[in-house]
């Protein structure tokens, strides 16, 4: 397990490793963790799979291939600090993993999740290996509400919770000069 950093930093020879182990066709699988995942650090983590056996034996043929999958937004909060998987989570990533290795599989890239880049992608943005790259952002799901509908219901929500906080601002003040404090 590395640090995010090394999936993109180019100091002390960690770009040209990348690219030795890239074009090597060595990188398997990158996943990228959340932050907070480990109690010795509250930055992103991330996971290299790499095998030397990537020709299809037993398995789908993977030669010029790397999958991503971006981990980043799931977990859960343990506490303030802490973020913990439930076995779900770990269940999804090793599926994405092993459906995409899988021969006859039904693996398709998930946008903002997954997504299997040809080595010809990865050279194309310096052999950086951050998964967010690759996999996209998820689209957004259509509520089916206009901008004009939210904002007006969040508009008048708002205004709601102004008058209110000035309601509780005048209570505060009366309770306080009832015991001799001004404010």
């Amino acid at each position: 397990m590395l640090s995010n950093g090394s999936l993109s930093s180019n100091t002390s020879g960690e770009g040209e490793i990348r690219k030795a182990l890239v074009e090597a066709d060595l990188v398997d699988c990158i996943v990228m963790l959340p932050t907070q995942l480990f109690y010795n650090t509250g930055i992103p983590a991330c996971l290299w799979f790499l095998s030397r056996y990537k020709n299809g034996n037993k398995n789908r043929d993977r030669k010029g291939k790397v999958l991503f999958i971006d981990a980043s937004e799931l977990g859960y909060m343990v506490n303030r600090r802490n973020r913990a998987f439930d076995d779900e989570d770990v269940r999804k990533i090793a599926d994405t993993y092993h459906q995409w290795k899988l021969k006859d599989s039904d693996y398709e890239g998930i946008k903002g999740f997954c997504k299997a880049a040809e080595l010809a992608d990865i050279e194309k943005h310096n052999f950086v290996l951050t998964p967010g790259r690759y996999v996209g952002i998820p689209d957004e799901v259509d509520d089916g509400v206009t901008f004009e509908e939210k904002m007006g219901s969040l508009t008048a929500e708002l205004a709601a919770q102004m008058k209110e906080a000035s309601k509780l601002d005048k209570e505060i003040k009366i309770q306080l000069a009832k015991v001799g404090s001004k404010l």
